[in-house]
Formats: structure tokens, C-alpha cells, sequence
């Protein structure tokens, strides 16, 4: 027996372009200096469950890359913004990353973790990559955009992508958008979860 999926395999430029957009509603916290750090990853390690995504300054010339700019971990309510361009990934903060009992949910998490580790060593746990999982339900697509597309009918801006991470400070729109990378993975997983997944005859 199998069951039906309410979601489409893929989704075109063209129809995701039509949708509405979705953007985080909470708080957001722009986390600037290293003594911000500890109560910032107290209220996260508080969390059932956190949205995860990092930026990086682009680089427009070729052979030149720089290292990444921002983490964003996100409750439902509030996102935290660490500003890593302005001091190291210490221990709070990996500690939140290893913890595996603290779920967080991204998209193309191993690439994340790789450019993180490029800062710092440290053991990852509770991740959970939309990228991953998607194919359970059918879906094809990768991308974070395409993802909330299919799941939420809504759809991820993408005109920040490649603004300056690194700028003196970030603009509203920098934040709203690297705010909403993170927290719609959690809702796209949420409404992952509510729907039975495909069952394959064997």
C-alpha cells in the first residue's frame, strides 16, 4: 500500500517567483561582541527546537573566498545573529552545535558545519538537514527557496544572498532576511512531520 503526498516533486523559477513571501515575524538579535555570547546561547539551549543557517561574505573575483560572516540560530520567536566576522566560535556556541539533544534543522547542513569548522573544531550533533529528508514526501528539490515553495506555499527571498556579511552594520533587510533562512527551516520541518510520508510497496 502506499499513501499520497500532498506535496509536487519539483516547482519551477517561474511559479515559485508567483508566491507569496515569507518572512520571520519575531525578534531579532544582532549578537556584535563576545559578552553577548553567553546569554544569547542560554536562552537557545532552552529550546525544543532551533532553525540554523549561515552566511558568507561573497566574493566576486575568482580564487577569492572569505569565511563565513554569520550564524543565525532561531527559535520560534527570536533569532540570534552571531556576527563571527567579530570574534571566535567559542565554546558556548559549539557547545549549542553539539549538543545532541537540541534539535536544528537547516538545509545543506554538512556544507554549514564545513565552513564553520574552517573557524574552529568542534563535534556536531542533533542536525537535521531538510535536504535529507525532503525525498520521503517526494520531494525532489533542494534548495531552501524551493523547499518552502512546496511545503509552505511561500516563498524565501533571496535579494540579500549576496550583500555584504561583513558590512560595519547589518541593515534591517540583512537581518530579516538572514532571520528568515533559519526559522522557515523549522517550519518547513514542522509541517514535515504533520504529513504522513510516502510508503513505497515493495
Amino acid at each position: 500500500m502506499s499513501i499520497d503526498t500532498p506535496f509536487t516533486d519539483k516547482i519551477s523559477n517561474e511559479l515559485t517567483a508567483q508566491l507569496p513571501a515569507i518572512e520571520f515575524p519575531g525578534e531579532i538579535r544582532v549578537i556584535e561582541h563576545e559578552r553577548q555570547i553567553a546569554a544569547a546561547c542560554k536562552y537557545l539551549a532552552q529550546q525544543p527546537i532551533l532553525g540554523f543557517d549561515t552566511e558568507t561574505r561573497p566574493s566576486f573575483r575568482p580564487g577569492v573566498s572569505f569565511r563565513v560572516s554569520l550564524l543565525q540560530l532561531s527559535s520560534p520567536e527570536r533569532c540570534y545573529l552571531f556576527r563571527l566576522n567579530r570574534f571566535a566560535l567559542i565554546k558556548p556556541i559549539t557547545d549549542l552545535l553539539g549538543d545532541p539533544a537540541l534539535k536544528k534543522i537547516g538545509a545543506d547542513v554538512a556544507g554549514d558545519l564545513r565552513s564553520l569548522r574552517q573557524l574552529r573544531k568542534f563535534r556536531d550533533g542533533g542536525f537535521v538537514d531538510l535536504q535529507t529528508i525532503a525525498p520521503r514526501w517526494g520531494i525532489e528539490e533542494k534548495s531552501l527557496r524551493k523547499l518552502s515553495a512546496i511545503v509552505l506555499g511561500q516563498r524565501v527571498s533571496k535579494a540579500q544572498r549576496l550583500s555584504n556579511w561583513e558590512a560595519t552594520s547589518l541593515t534591517d533587510k540583512q537581518q530579516l532576511y538572514a532571520a528568515t533562512d533559519a526559522w522557515v527551516c523549522t517550519r518547513i520541518y514542522e509541517r514535515l512531520m504533520q504529513t504522513p510520508p510516502l510508503e513505497r510497496t515493495k
